[in-house]
Formats: structure tokens, C-alpha cells, sequence
């Protein structure tokens, strides 16, 4: 509880850290009874009302009457988040930014994919967010209250103040993104990498909830990104810069076979596009097209067979240095393998050490388009002290 947007302190820490307890509680596990708030916190009924009524009374939290099932004696109300208290999730990459208002109860207020014919500079993508949130602000977000912006940046992310070392396919090297976007918008600006976070989402919400140790891939238009949860937390390393598995060495295949290539060279979204006679797409018309062409032999089938198979050997790679429970795949990666995801599992169980794959599951991101913009949001809300 550290910032002006977070609850309020009142000079006790204790008291502090109990709000935050119980925010964060029906945050990520969303609405719950007092009764199951007191069983989790151990806090007595009558201390768990007050806190409930103060995080009431801030507009942090709302109450509500139970749902009716058949209940017998006197119900204990439901507490969830408030879907009035939002932050603004960024993601920006070569071909449009997408700009959303994210609720404490993970509620979507508004989205926007600005699209563009020239990739932006930070300093234009700041002025853009400026823009939105202003109009957002004087329309449909008038009543709310605005936590801080989170931005989730295909590229290197200086953990320490939210510099973009390098985003190569955006053509930002250290550019001072956080410092950019405070001052053109006067909110609380967190920055990180857009695959880290897309793994954060799906640790907390999505395909790997519930478990503790997870490798996730994202596939988009700017390459290839990764982030990793082990013990249940996110490994960012030293400067904020792990997950990029996208740079490693593969041996590729096909018409580039014997050649040593960066992964997301080889396994990428340009060269499905340009074999299935594609300029652009958003993923689901990507994904109908690979579906098709899954189905019928020629160049574009071939080109598919080919990515899954330098995929899984990666894939196999990080499993045997990693040792996860779950492998997560999202964007064009996750299209790849889904017409035959027993075929892709069984590769990367050839690749890999057996004991390394005792009990593995390949999965698809679950949270579609939203997870890197969820992600994001986790990333404001905590930076902000919120939760």
C-alpha cells in the first residue's frame, strides 16, 4: 500500500496489509463471501466486516446479497472487486497498439486496436495513449477511478525504471518509455515485457492456474517471446530480461535445413503469412487459414509441419534445462500445434529427457487476445501498491 491510488494506510501497517489481504483475495479468486474471506485470512468476523466496510466506503470493493440457493440462516454477504477502479493496459506492436480499461475484477471496460501503416516511436505511442485516455476520461470513463497505466512491450525492459533497452522489430533501443507515458498522461506508469506478462496471466487466471512451474510462448508479429514461472513466481533475472527464447540457436529445417538461426527466424508469423497468400491478419482469421491449410497437402502444410517441428525441439530444449508442469503456448505458436496436439507433445517427448517430460502438458493459452493486456493490468495494479 504505498501509492496515493492505493488504500489507505491510517498509520497502521498491520492494518494496511490486512486491506490489501482481503483485495487481493477477491482480485485474483473473485467474489467472495465474508465467511470464506475470514476462513482464508484467519481474521476474525468482526475484523474482516471492518475492513470490508472501509474498502467498501474507499471504493475498492462491493457488496452484494448472495446469490439464492437454497441457503438456510442468515447469509453472509459477497464481497467483490469494483469494477469502478481501473487501470489502462498498452500494448503496442509493429502494426497497431491495443489499448484497454482493465477492472480490479479483470472486466474489460473498453478496448481499442489503433492500427497503423508505420510502426510508431515511443514518444508517438505515448502521445497516443495521452489521446485515449483523455477522450476515455471526458466519456465512458468519466465516473471511474484511474489507477495507472501498464504497459506490456514486445522487447527488453530495464526492470529498474521501465527503460525499453531494445525492441528491435519496434526500433526502440533505450527508449524511456514509463517516463514518457507519466508525463504525457500524469498516472503511475509500469512497463515490462509483453511475453513475461502474458505468462504472469496465465499463472494467475488462465491455462497454468494452479500451477508453479511454467514455460510460456508467445507468438505475434514481432517474433517470438517467453516468460517463466518457477515456484510460483515470475523469474525476470538480473536486469528483467529472461524469457527470451525467441533469440535462441536453433538448427532449422526444411529449405533453410543445416542453417544456425534465431528460433523466432525460423518459427515465425511472416513466413506463415507469406505462404498462405496472406499481407496481414488479425489471429483469428490466422488461425482459420492454418486450419485449412493443415487440412490440404502443399507448400503451406509443409511449411506448418516444418515450424512444429523446430518448435517442439526447442520446446524439448527449455523442458530439460527448466523442468516444468505446463507448457503454455499462445498466439500463431498455439495455432501451430492445435490440429495435432498429441503429435506435438509426443515430439518434444522425443527431444526431450523422459524423466523431464514425466507428466508434462503442452497447453494453449487460454485467455485469447486478452491475456498480454491482463497481464499488463496485474503489472499496474501491483506497481501501484493496489494489490
Amino acid at each position: 500500500m504505498t501509492t496515493d491510488a492505493a488504500p489507505k494506510d491510517n498509520g497502521d501497517g498491520v492494518r494496511a496489509r490486512n486491506l490489501a489481504r482481503i483485495l487481493r483475495l477477491v482480485h485474483l479468486g473473485g467474489p467472495q463471501s465474508r465467511a470464506q474471506l475470514t476462513t482464508a485470512t484467519g481474521l476474525n468476523r468482526s475484523t474482516v466486516a471492518d475492513l470490508v466496510g472501509e474498502l467498501v466506503g474507499d471504493g475498492w470493493v462491493v457488496e452484494r446479497d448472495p446469490d439464492p440457493v437454497g441457503r438456510v440462516g442468515r447469509p453472509s454477504p459477497v464481497v467483490e472487486a469494483s469494477p469502478k477502479s481501473v487501470v489502462i493496459a498498452v500494448n503496442p506492436e509493429v502494426d497497431a497498439v491495443e489499448i484497454a480499461a482493465v477492472d480490479l475484477a479483470r472486466g474489460i471496460a473498453l478496448r481499442e486496436r489503433i492500427e497503423s501503416d508505420t510502426v510508431l516511436s515511443a514518444s508517438a505511442t505515448a502521445e497516443l495513449i495521452e489521446e485515449v485516455i483523455g477522450r476515455w476520461r471526458g466519456g465512458a470513463l468519466r465516473s471511474f477511478r484511474l489507477v495507472g497505466v501498464g504497459i506490456a512491450v514486445p522487447g527488453l525492459v530495464r526492470a529498474t525504471d521501465g527503460l525499453v533497452r531494445n525492441a528491435p522489430h519496434l526500433g526502440w533501443v533505450d527508449a524511456p518509455l514509463r517516463a514518457l507515458v507519466a508525463t504525457h498522461t500524469g498516472l503511475p506508469v509500469a512497463v515490462g515485457n509483453d511475453a513475461s506478462l502474458g505468462a504472469l496471466a496465465e499463472h494467475l487466471f488462465g491455462a497454468a492456474e494452479g500451477a508453479d512451474d511454467v514455460i510460456y510462448l508467445n507468438g505475434g508479429p514481432s517474433g517470438i517471446g517467453g516468460g517463466i514461472i518457477v515456484h510460483g513466481l515470475p523469474v525476470g533475472g538480473v536486469g528483467g530480461y529472461a524469457g527470451e527464447f525467441g533469440q535462441n540457436r536453433v538448427r532449422a529445417a526444411g529449405a533453410d535445413a543445416g542453417a544456425d538461426v534465431a528460433l523466432e527466424d525460423t518459427v515465425s508469423r511472416a513466413r506463415l503469412l507469406a505462404v498462405l497468400g496472406l499481407q496481414t491478419a488479425d489471429d483469428p482469421t490466422l488461425a482459420e487459414a492454418l486450419a485449412a491449410a493443415s487440412a490440404e497437402p502443399g507448400d503451406a502444410q509443409d511449411e506448418c509441419r516444418r515450424q512444429r517441428a523446430v518448435l517442439a525441439q526447442a520446446i524439448a530444449d527449455a523442458v530439460n534445462i527448466l523442468n516444468p508442469s505446463v507448457v503454455v503456448l499462445g498466439g500463431f505458436l498455439a495455432m501451430l500445434v492445435e490440429g495435432d496436439q498429441e503429435g506435438f507433445a509426443a515430439d518434444v517427448a522425443t527431444g526431450a529427457m523422459a524423466e523431464n517430460v514425466e507428466g508434462l502438458r503442452i497447453l494453449s493459452a487460454s485467455l485469447a487476445a486478452d491475456r498480454l493486456l491482463l497481464g499488463a493490468a496485474e503489472l499496474a495494479f501491483t506497481s501501484a501498491g493496489v494489490i
